[in-house]
């Protein structure tokens, strides 16, 4: 939130619950498709976090599952769960305030826009190799990136705060 700006905990909310059903969806939607060779190979967000599941690579898997997935999700979710009811003019859920704290110190965690600069110099390397094209996912994961940027501009730690005090029954 933002001093002065009309509904910004409703769109904050909004846009948190957006965000959570496009990453949900992206989840399973085709990523990447390569072709090469007459062959085409195309791999969702799952699939690439499985695809690192064996040997020394499984701390790899998990950190993509965690930093791209599931700690953005999350974030989301608590976002939702201390900002719902006071954006639906109700009085906060017990547990609110300390939701809200983990959503602020999970922003940093939160890198699914980290993986798409990685995505990007990636595809820059095998664009020479064969050839690509981005899925659904990657274009959905993209808009939760954007909308996660616009939704920072309505949030404002004081604001917040304040909010969420004075929805305490």
């Amino acid at each position: 939130l933002t001093y002065g700006r009309t509904g910004a905990i409703v769109r904050v909310v909004g846009l948190a619950m957006t965000s959570a059903i496009l990453m949900a969806l992206a989840m399973f939607l085709p990523f990447l498709n390569l072709s090469t060779g007459g062959r085409t190979v195309s791999a969702s967000l799952v699939e690439v976090v499985t695809g690192f599941t064996e040997g020394i690579m499984v701390p790899l898997a998990f950190a993509v599952l965690g930093f791209i997935v599931v700690l953005p999700f999350t974030r989301f979710l608590l976002l939702i769960f201390a900002l719902g009811p006071v954006a639906a003019s109700r009085p906060a859920w017990p547990g609110a305030a300390t939701a809200l704290r983990w959503a602020f110190w999970l922003k940093p965690w939160a890198m699914a826009e980290i993986f798409m600069v990685g995505v990007a110099v990636a595809l820059v390397k095998l664009a020479g190799l064969a050839s690509i094209g981005m899925g659904a996912a990657f274009w959905v994961l993209a808009g939760v990136v954007l909308l996660t940027a616009y939704q920072e501009t309505f949030m404002c730690r004081h604001s917040l705060w304040t909010e969420l005090n004075a929805a305490h029954p």
